[in-house]
């Protein structure tokens, strides 16, 4: 543009200077200049107001982009029921068992987001500005992470006999809690030098699911792989199988057994009624072994069953790769940890005659463990008032009666004092409040994971306001290819396990769960220090988002990065926790450096 001082410069002559006085009879050189310095003079003033048109009619098109996302929010806030819904199939059990439950209460009650509706608001103004995403968004510390390898496959003791007798074990939970039992059983086998029976899973009230073992995993990669481990069989010998076995004592329930037992408890308690009659029955058997203090080899075999020997079945992972292939929008990308999800099936990601050279789509996935279940067992409060803490408790009373019953004879923490503690899960807007506030843009493709959210459908609209490109299984699986999977909730949980391992970003949104703590696991323990985990510090969350009505965009965003980022560093397994979470140990990995 031309500056104010050379447009003034190419300005004709002054009338009153000494040359405009000075009489001219015909053309000359002055004159021609005069003439040419005047078009010029016009020609520039015509650009300068073009550019200045140019200008204003940029400026007045970004501020109707942003009122009108602005508006669009608060529309969709004040009328949920006449946007247009996110298209998910209407057979999915995403959402329509939630529909059953809280279709009710959809259209009555006010949510948290109502709580949030400013926020929301600010989110889609900084996402419209479409800023570069920070460097380190996608990565992970590379040089601490990628020094540790895999290494509990490795062994160094003799197979054992399994002759004091048999262990059958009856798993509760989902499938990700059921993951853990397994494993457990596997260690107490091997402790008490005796032979487990494929575990059996106990069918809940809450996830509804009669999937057995075999149903989900592969029964005999299982036995063949821990062979040099343990002892393993499908069933009881056929002269232990006639055995009442609760009247002969063999019974051992989760209320008999203290949470994270020591080692020493089987080898008192346990190992004697093995010994007597020859089998013992574990019911309702989790998180009953402790993860310290316990053997290296213990250890060790504990990781060699969680990360090598459980796989899941063809059909699952077959429609896992399918699922994965949609992801990457049919790049043919194979990703790091594909051939450790789906085995063999991860060469059918990459297709004869495809586009190779196509770059691949990267792609956050988000569990939301904002299921009802999860809610109601949490005993907070979520915006919906009395009609809310109606519902809320009578599922208590239904599906957790010891903690009805504990509620109310004992004074629990409020539900105030539980959210400032970060003890409640984080709700489908913090969680994409938080994504917003760390610098993922709007063209941000986003897997979203455990979508049976409380709260029905409408829970999604302010997420797919800020991120369009957001996807569960049920949108990019047809009804077809989900038909097999159908009532059956840990199948289905399976393929979020898949979608969220395989991820170019994870973000967990409860630090609680098992499945954010097994997939957090599986991709440090293949990842090779390039799969990023964002492990939301609840705590520090919940002080921030206190103050969303008053706290600005820029003051939160960098609070919320500060918060997230102080949870990034690698580190080795802290003592008694998860090596399922935190398999950075001796027991489970090996360093390179």
């Amino acid at each position: 543009m031309v500056s104010a001082s050379d447009f003034d410069a190419l300005q004709p002559p002054d009338r009153c200077s000494p040359t405009s006085r000075t009489p001219r009879l015909g053309p000359s050189r002055l004159s021609s200049s005069r003439r040419s310095q005047s078009r010029s003079s016009s020609w520039f003033r015509r650009k300068r107001a073009k550019m200045l048109l140019a200008l204003i009619a940029l400026l007045a098109s970004f501020f109707f982009v942003n009122w009108f996302m602005l508006f669009r929010l608060q529309y969709q806030h004040d009328a949920p029921d006449l946007i247009p819904k996110p298209k998910l199939r209407s057979s999915s059990p995403a959402l329509s068992l939630q529909g059953k439950v809280n279709n009710k209460t959809g259209n009555k009650k006010k949510t948290q987001k109502g709580n949030y509706v400013r926020m929301l608001a600010l989110a889609a103004h900084a996402l419209a500005e479409n800023k570069r995403e920070p460097k380190d968004l996608w990565q992970e510390p590379f040089v601490p992470a990628s020094a540790w390898r895999p290494c509990a496959d490795q062994r160094n003791w003799e197979p054992n006999e399994g002759k004091n007798g048999y262990i059958l074990v009856t798993a509760n939970g989902g499938i990700n809690q059921q993951r853990v039992a397994v494993c457990n059983a596997v260690v107490v086998a091997r402790l008490l030098n005796s032979t487990l029976v494929i575990p059996k899973f106990m069918y809940s009230s809450v996830w509804r699911d009669v999937s057995q073992f075999s149903d989900i995993y592969q029964e005999e990669h299982f036995i063949n792989y821990l062979t040099p481990d343990i002892r393993i069989v499908r069933e009881l010998p056929k002269e232990l199988q006639s055995l009442d076995l609760e009247a002969i004592g063999s019974v051992v329930t989760d209320v008999d057994m203290e949470k994270e037992a020591k080692p020493s408890f089987y080898l008192k308690r346990i190992l004697p009624i093995i010994l007597k009659n020859q089998v013992v029955h574990f019911v309702g058997f989790g998180n009953r072994l402790a993860f310290d203090p316990i053997a290296f080899e213990l250890q060790r075999l504990r990781c060699r069953c969680n990360f090598h020997a459980l796989q899941f079945v063809p059909i699952i992972q077959e429609t896992g790769a399918l699922l994965l292939k949609r992801l990457r929008e049919h790049s043919g990308l194979v990703g790091p940890l594909d051939h450790y999800l789906v085995g063999p099936f991860a060469e059918s990601i990459k297709e004869k005659g495809e586009n190779n050279d196509k770059k691949a789509s990267k792609y956050l996935a988000l569990h939301l463990r904002f299921e009802i279940d999860m809610v109601a067992h949490s005993l907070c409060e979520f915006g919906g008032g009395e009609e809310e803490r109606k519902e809320l408790e009578a599922y208590r009373e239904i599906h957790f009666p010891a903690l009805s019953l504990l509620k109310r004879t004992t004074k629990l923490p409020s539900p105030s004092e539980l959210r400032s503690e970060g003890l409640c899960p984080l709700t489908p807007e913090e969680s994409i409040l938080m994504l917003g506030a760390l610098g993922f843009n709007r063209k941000t493709h986003i897997f979203i994971a455990g979508s049976n959210l409380y709260g029905g459908r409408s829970r999604l609209v302010a997420l797919t306001s800020l991120y369009p490109k957001l996807v569960t299984k049920e949108n990019l699986l047809s009804s077809t290819e989900l038909e097999p999977f159908a009532n059956y909730s840990s199948q289905l949980a399976a393929l979020d396990f898949i979608g969220c391992s395989a991820s170019d970003a994870f973000a967990m949104t409860d630090s609680g769960s098992q499945l954010s703590s097994l997939v957090s696991g599986f991709r440090i323990y293949y990842g090779g220090g390039r799969m990023p985990t964002i492990r939301p510090n609840k705590r520090r969350l919940a002080s921030i988002f206190m103050k969303n009505s008053t706290i600005e965009w820029r003051v939160f965003e960098q609070r919320v990065r500060k918060a997230v980022r102080q949870t990034k560093h690698v580190q080795t397994r802290p003592k008694a926790r998860s090596v399922y979470r935190y398999p950075r140990c001796k027991d489970c990995m090996c360093r390179t450096d």
